[in-house]
């Protein structure tokens, strides 16, 4: 699906204020209640949006060490039942991937301390499955879940078509 100037705005306004009631969008953007409601229904189904929620920042209630850790899994375990296991456990864990290179999974962790930051990775060192880990604090974020300007330049055209 390619999404077009409304679709955009639409996105835009609810990711700046996730809270705005329908109506309200409507009225900012200057087409009917039933066009928001349906293009948020098609944006949903297409997959473009999952979820329309506040962004939780865990530095505003303590958590405001980030690190990275890297996971490798044995691998007669597979990657579903160690990610699994570890998301059920530890949830300091705010993302997860699997990924190609020296590591088989991506974590990101957050911790109020030091301390607790080891203790964090000391959990994920003996989720049954994890071989072994390695780490690597952020000493600051820059940009975190850029998404607006890919949408924008897809709409724009400024982005290469969809031919793959």
């Amino acid at each position: 699906m390619r999404p077009d100037d409304l679709d955009a705005r639409l996105i835009q306004l609810l990711t700046d204020e996730p809270q705005l009631p329908i109506l309200e969008c409507a009225r900012r953007l200057g087409v009917a209640r039933g066009t928001v409601t349906s293009r948020l229904a098609r944006l949903q189904e297409k997959g473009v949006i999952s979820a329309i929620v506040p962004q939780v920042d865990p530095a505003g209630f303590g958590y405001d060490l980030v690190a990275f850790c890297f996971v490798d899994i044995v691998q007669n375990v597979g990657h579903g039942p160690v990610t699994e296991k570890i998301l059920a456990a530890i949830p300091e864990v705010t993302d997860l991937y699997t990924v190609t290179g020296d590591h088989d999974l991506h974590l990101r962790v957050v911790a109020r301390n030091g301390t607790y930051l080891q203790d964090v990775l000391d959990r994920i060192s003996h989720v049954p499955g994890v071989a072994r880990t390695s780490s690597s604090l952020a000493l600051r974020t820059h940009v975190q879940s850029r998404t607006l300007p890919l949408l924008h330049a897809v709409v724009d055209g400024a982005a290469p078509p969809q031919q793959y």
